[in-house]
């Protein structure tokens, strides 16, 4: 959603949400490459399969929440705004495994703001929702400064 500036941005509570995303083994045997994090359990299909508790292989936790980022920005667009610090996480819960193949979408809620001279500080809580899920595969607070 295209917001006119900071403070229709401050006037809503449900921002949005992303389109849906494929979270196939591709993308995530790529994140494995870039993380390092090569546990059987995200890489190695037969095994995951044989052994592993999801019938398949899952998602990095931190390729869950990396998603994120992609659905705030994808939701969130304000006019003015030159550019956003991410202040980092309050709270990070991951709820449900994401296996191979799954689609997420995000859905954007803001928490909290406060205003900082022409910018303003705020809190969005963003579900990274599951296709066909009854639970959510990670809720995230986020802390982001907006200039």
């Amino acid at each position: 959603m295209l917001f006119t500036g900071i403070d229709d941005l401050l006037a809503h509570d449900d921002l949005g949400v992303s389109a849906w995303h494929e979270v196939d083994q591709g993308r995530i045997d790529r994140f494995a490459a870039v993380t390092g994090d090569r546990q059987w359990i995200h890489v190695d299909p037969e095994r995951a399969r044989r052994e592993g508790p999801f019938g398949g292989t899952i998602a990095h936790g931190a390729l869950t929440l990396s998603l994120c980022m992609t659905f705030l920005t994808e939701v969130v667009q304000v006019a003015g705004v030159t550019f956003v610090v991410n202040g980092g996480f309050d709270r990070v819960r991951f709820q449900s495994p994401v296996r191979a193949g799954a689609r997420l979408r995000g859905a954007v809620r803001l928490l909290q703001s406060r205003r900082l001279g022409d910018g303003a500080r705020i809190v969005v809580r963003t579900r990274a929702e599951i296709e066909d899920g009854t639970r959510p595969a990670c809720v995230a607070d986020q802390v982001l400064a907006l200039y």
